[in-house]
C-alpha cells in the first residue's frame, strides 16, 4: 500500500503525520510511503531527511491524495480534503466524530474508511496507539513551560546571600495524561505541587509524583473504569464543594494549571472569575481545555491576557504545535502502531480487521456506512477496585477467644511435628545400629540449637544477613577450635582452614558494614 502525509493546512499547524523514522518503519512492513513536498519542514523535517529515509516526496497536495492508498494527517480532514476522499481509501488522523457530524456524514458518502486516533479505546493492549495521550502528554510539559515564562520568580526556593526565595506554588486541576505531565515538570523545576482530581484512584499516582493531593471530604467518588479512565460529570453538590475548595485555596496559589475536559462535552467552569481576584498580582492561569471554553471564566482562546489585578492568564490551544519536532515523532509512532496493526502479515497488505477491538473502536466509517459511537470495548480501560469490607470491631471476649484458638493451634502444631520426629526416630533405631544413634541424636540436637542460637542473635549494630552470617562463622570457628587439637594431620589442617575462611567472613562483614554506616553520616 501506498501511504501518504499530506502538509497540514490549518493554519498555525507545524506538525507532520509522518517522520523520516516513522517511515523507514513503515517500509519493513511491505508499504511505499509518500510525502506532500515541505510536509515536516515546520516540524525540522526537511524534504531532503525524507528522501533519505527512502520517501517518495510528492510535489502538490492533489497528487498525494490521488496517489496514496492510505493518508495519513494530525487534524481532520478541511477544506478542498474531504472531496479528495475516495472510495476504500483509508484515511487515519485525528476526527473528533462526535464534535464533526457533518464532516462524518460528507466522509461517509465518498465510501472512503475513517480511522480517527482520538477514538482508540483506552485499553492497555492500545496504550502505543494513544494518540491523545501523546499530546496531551506534551500539553501538560508545555503549560508549565509556558507558565514559568510568564511567572516571575523561580519555582524552586532558594536561600541567597542576596535574600531568601521561596517556592512556587502550583496547582493542577485534573490529574489525567496533561495533569500528570505538569505535575512531574513542575516538582522536577522545584515548586511545591498540589493536585485535585475527582477520581480517588489518581491520589496514589500524583503523591507518587511528589505532589500533594487535595481531598475533598464527600461521599460522591468517581469510579474511572466506568467513563473509560475520564472524569465523568459532577452533581451539582459536588461542584459547589469542589468551588468552595478552589476559594480556599486561590489566594495561595502562585501558578493554576487547569486540565479538566471531558470528550464531546464543553469544558466545565473551574476557576472562576472572583477565583482569579484572589489570587496574588504577578500569578498565572494555564487553562489547557481553552479549545473547548476553557476552565476559566476570563480565558480567551489562542490569547494571553492580564487580568485586572495582574494574573496573567493563558489559553493558547496549540501546546503540542509549539513543540512541533517532539509532536510529531510521537504521533508519527502512533500511527505506525496502528497501520503494523492494520498490516499483520507485514505483506503490505491492509487488513481492516472489525472484530479486532482496537480497530473497530477507533473506526468511524468503514465501506460507506458511519460507525460511530463503536460499541464498548470487551475489556475496561481501569480495573475497578474491589471495595473492602469495613474491618469489624472486636469485643475483648471475641479477641479472647481468637487468641485461645490461635494458641491451641499452635500448640497442635507443635505437639504434632514433635510426636511425627519421636516416631520416625523410633523407626530409625530399629534397624540402626547404637553407635549410629548415639552420634544422630547428637547431630540433631546440635542443629536445633544451633538453629536457635543463630536466630536468637540481635542485629541492632548492622544488618539481619550479617548478623546471621556472623553467628553461623561464629559456630564453624568454635567448632575448628574443638578440633584443632586433634591427632590427625588433615583434621589440623582442614579446622585451620574452616578457622581462617569464618574470621575473613567476620571481619569482612565488620567492615562492609562499616562502610555501609559511612554513607549515611555527614562527612
Amino acid at each position: 500500500m501506498k501511504i501518504g502525509a499530506p502538509k497540514e493546512i490549518h493554519e498555525g499547524e507545524a506538525r507532520v503525520a509522518m517522520t523520516p523514522a516513522s517511515a523507514r518503519e513503515l517500509q519493513k512492513l511491505g508499504h511505499t510511503c509518500l510525502v506532500e513536498s515541505g510536509a515536516g519542514l515546520a516540524a525540522g523535517f526537511a524534504d531532503a531527511l525524507y528522501a533519505e529515509a527512502g520517501v517518495e516526496v510528492v510535489k502538490t497536495a492533489a497528487a498525494l491524495w490521488k496517489a496514496a492508498d492510505v493518508v495519513v494527517k494530525v487534524r481532520p480532514p478541511e477544506g478542498p480534503e474531504p472531496k479528495r476522499l475516495r472510495k476504500d481509501q483509508l484515511l487515519i488522523s485525528f476526527f473528533y466524530p462526535a464534535q464533526n457530524k457533518d464532516l462524518l456524514e460528507q466522509v461517509k458518502d465518498t465510501g472512503a474508511n475513517v480511522i480517527a486516533m482520538d477514538m482508540v479505546p483506552r485499553i492497555s493492549r492500545a496504550q502505543k496507539m494513544d494518540a491523545l495521550s501523546s499530546m496531551a502528554n506534551i500539553a501538560g510539559y508545555r503549560a508549565v513551560i509556558e507558565a514559568g515564562n510568564n511567572f516571575g520568580r523561580f519555582f524552586t526556593g532558594q536561600v541567597t546571600a542576596a535574600g531568601k526565595v521561596p517556592p512556587a506554588k502550583v496547582l493542577v486541576v485534573g490529574a489525567g495524561v496533561a495533569g500528570l505531565a505538569a505535575i512531574g515538570t513542575a516538582t522536577s523545576l522545584g515548586a511545591v505541587v498540589y493536585a485535585f482530581d475527582v477520581r480517588p484512584e489518581v491520589a496514589e499516582q500524583i503523591e507518587s509524583m511528589g505532589a500533594n493531593f487535595v481531598f475533598l471530604e464527600f461521599e460522591e467518588a468517581q469510579d474511572g473504569a466506568a467513563t473509560g479512565g475520564y472524569a465523568a460529570p459532577s452533581s451539582p453538590e459536588f461542584r459547589e464543594k469542589q468551588l468552595a475548595k478552589f476559594r480556599e485555596l486561590a489566594p495561595d496559589m502562585d501558578i493554576v494549571i487547569t486540565t479538566a475536559l471531558i470528550p464531546g462535552r464543553d469544558a466545565p467552569k473551574l476557576w472562576l472569575k472572583d477565583m482569579v481576584e484572589a489570587m496574588k498580582p504577578g500569578s498565572v492561569v494555564v487553562d489547557l481545555a481553552a479549545e473547548r471554553g476553557g476552565n476559566c471564566d476570563l480565558t480567551a482562546p489562542d490569547q494571553k491576557i492580564v487580568s485586572d489585578n495582574g494574573v496573567t492568564v493563558i489559553g493558547y490551544t496549540d501546546y503540542p504545535s509549539r513543540m512541533a519536532a517532539q509532536a510529531s515523532t510521537l504521533y508519527g509512532n502512533n500511527i505506525r502502531h496502528m497501520i503494523s496493526d492494520l498490516t499483520p502479515g507485514k505483506d503490505g497488505a491492509i487488513v481492516h480487521n472489525m472484530e479486532d477491538d482496537v480497530i473497530r473502536g477507533a473506526t468511524v466509517a468503514f465501506e460507506g456506512a458511519v460507525t460511530f459511537p463503536p460499541p464498548p470495548p470487551k475489556v475496561q480501560a481501569i480495573a475497578a477496585a474491589p471495595k473492602k469490607p469495613a474491618a469489624k470491631e472486636l469485643t475483648p471476649a471475641e479477641k479472647r477467644a481468637q487468641e485461645v484458638a490461635l494458641f491451641r493451634k499452635q500448640t497442635r502444631n507443635q505437639v504434632g511435628l514433635l510426636t511425627v520426629g519421636g516416631v520416625l526416630l523410633l523407626a530409625l533405631g530399629l534397624v540402626a545400629p547404637a553407635a549410629f544413634m548415639q552420634h544422630f541424636i547428637v547431630f540433631v540436637l546440635s542443629v536445633f540449637i544451633g538453629f536457635q542460637v543463630i536466630w536468637n542473635v540481635s542485629h541492632s549494630l548492622h544488618t539481619p544477613l550479617m548478623a546471621v552470617t556472623n553467628a553461623i562463622s561464629s559456630i564453624i570457628i568454635l567448632g575448628a577450635l574443638l578440633q584443632i587439637g586433634s591427632g590427625s594431620f588433615l583434621v589440623i589442617l582442614l579446622a585451620a582452614l574452616s578457622i581462617f575462611m569464618a574470621g575473613i567472613n567476620i571481619f569482612g562483614g565488620f567492615l562492609v558494614t562499616r562502610r555501609m554506616l559511612a554513607m549515611f553520616q555527614k562527612s
